[in-house]
């Protein structure tokens, strides 16, 4: 369960990999800012269109980005956990997002009202530059994850997001219900629950209500699609000062351009 409210001591640690990320003299003047709040499973933290108040560092929780269409139906652009922070809007000028961020697996979030955030923003050039990285590496994962939901089958879905979902947690047991992954991914609840028994047959999960057990995460990346690694490499790229050369993909453009056939040959027409 997720502790009571309290402000953070310069003493402890961050448990947040992009604030450890900070030079020490920024997370000190930072941490006196910082106040460790519960995360409820299902609470909103925002909805599209207001204003954010606070940015959210997440420590031991799992917040999701959500969209819904005006008939309901819902898919996920992102999701961010100890790696990151929600709340990019603050520093980027629109204070306001477009989805909605609601937490996914309970747990606790350092929390930094948007004014503290931006002063050391505009105070400091390395915090910047860490920001605007992390930046980056969500929207990688918001345009890989469209990509995803358009041209890969359910099944690779959920091995992507289950494997996501283990990067942001320590062990492999993953609390959500299969009406939590039928929204994030777009789909029918039948289809999770299909998906999800073929993982199980094979050996790589184990379900019970409320709960998925990954026993084999090998055998879980070897399930899914391409997207995964993909977002993987880029975000640990963007993680790297400075950063480091990005291991080419089945579909890097240096591949694209190596297989690409010669232009056909023009005739031009003889003028008159």
């Amino acid at each position: 369960m997720p502790t009571e409210s309290r402000a953070l001591s310069r003493v402890d640690g961050p448990n947040n990999q992009l604030l450890g990320s900070l030079d020490p003299d920024v997370y000190r003047r930072l941490a006196s800012q910082l106040e460790l709040v519960p995360m409820i499973r299902d609470q909103s933290i925002c909805l599209p269109g207001s204003k954010l108040s606070h940015a959210y560092f997440p420590v031991s929780c799992v917040i999701s980005l959500v969209h819904m269409l005006e008939g309901g139906a819902t898919g996920e652009s992102a999701v961010i956990g100890n790696e990151g922070m929600l709340g990019v809007a603050i520093f980027t000028g629109g204070y306001t997002m477009a989805t909605e961020a609601s937490v996914q697996i309970e747990g606790n979030a350092y929390r930094v009202s948007a004014e503290a955030l931006m002063d050391e923003f505009n105070r400091s050039e390395s915090t910047r530059n860490h920001l605007l990285r992390y930046t980056l590496a969500l929207f990688a994962q918001t345009s890989q994850t469209a990509v995803c939901n358009r041209h890969h089958s359910v099944q690779q879905r959920l091995c992507r997001r289950l494997l996501l979902t283990l990067d942001r947690l320590p062990g492999n047991e993953l609390h959500l219900t299969q009406e939590q992954i039928a929204i994030t991914l777009g789909v029918r609840r039948e289809g999770i629950s299909e998906a999800a028994s073929r993982l199980q047959s094979v050996g790589l999960i184990t379900y019970k209500r409320g709960k998925i057990t990954v026993l084999d995460r090998n055998g879980l990346e070897a399930y899914a699609c391409e997207c995964y690694q993909v977002v993987k490499e880029e975000c640990e790229r963007l993680e790297n000062t400075p950063a480091l050369p990005r291991k080419q993909h089945p579909y890097s453009v240096e591949r694209r351009r190596r297989v690409r056939p010669p232009p056909p040959e023009v005739t031009r027409l003889p003028r008159h």
